[in-house]
């Protein structure tokens, strides 16, 4: 009887003695994948810009002119002279006829009543749009000082559109993209030696948008980014690094 009550405690003390080792076990990897979950934690987010200055090279400037009178015939005869003048001071300022077409024209007609509702006068209106298209930016800039003579040969102008817009940005695209991600991982190197761990693999990555504006944050003559041909490109690449001690 001793014999079996001293065999049963062997073996509720071995089963303690397990089960207190399997506890064990199991804190330490519990403990073990705790650290390692927080150590995969840790990561940075950083950015890295490119800017390019540039100069446009397209010019896009549309005159818009108007007539106004009570019949069709002499107020288009007008509008015509008006057209011709245009044209001819884009010929004076060194354009090509083939940078130089008619971009838009509209028609309406009015009708004024008097007080009794009666119809005492027919007006008509007639616009028109010239535009010129050129690579030549530079001259389009000095020609554009030139405008007042429009109005010494008659043009009542209705507005006068001048754009300048740089066509070359797929060219500088994966020189830029190179660029920011380099910069973006200079930082996260920064920061990991003042904090005493080092650069991982990224995580993620955003190349962000290019943009075109004003350079040196002014604005242009119009009044935008795309009114002075002298304009600043720029990315922004956000990515994220691991980080580890």
């Amino acid at each position: 009887m001793q014999t079996m009550i001293q065999g049963n405690r062997a073996i509720l003390l071995g089963s303690v003695g397990i089960f207190s080792a399997a506890l064990v076990a199991s804190g330490y990897l519990l403990g073990d994948g705790l650290r390692r979950a927080k150590s995969a934690e840790r990561s940075i987010s950083v950015r890295g810009v490119s800017e390019r200055d540039v100069t446009a090279d397209l010019a896009t400037w549309t005159i818009s002119f108007s007539q106004e009178g009570p019949e069709l015939g002499a107020v288009n005869a007008r509008v015509e002279q008006q057209s011709a003048a245009v044209r001819r001071f884009f010929a004076t300022s060194g354009f090509k006829s083939s940078d130089i077409s008619d971009s838009g024209v509209s028609f309406s007609r009015t009708h004024v009543n008097n007080d009794e509702g009666q119809r005492v006068e027919t007006r008509v209106t007639v616009t028109r749009s010239v535009q010129l298209r050129t690579a030549e930016v530079m001259k389009v800039r000095s020609a554009q000082q030139r405008l007042p003579a429009l109005l010494r040969d008659g043009v009542e102008l209705d507005g006068s559109n001048l754009s300048f817009n740089f066509t070359g940005l797929n060219q500088l695209k994966p020189e830029m993209i190179a660029e920011a991600t380099k910069r973006a991982r200079g930082s996260a190197e920064q920061f990991a030696r003042d904090s005493g761990a080092h650069v991982g693999s990224i995580r993620t990555a955003s190349q962000g948008y290019f943009s075109v504006g004003p350079r040196d944050g002014s604005e242009g003559e119009e009044g935008s980014a795309n009114g002075s041909p002298f304009q600043k490109v720029r990315v922004v690449t956000s990515v994220d690094y691991d980080i580890a001690v």
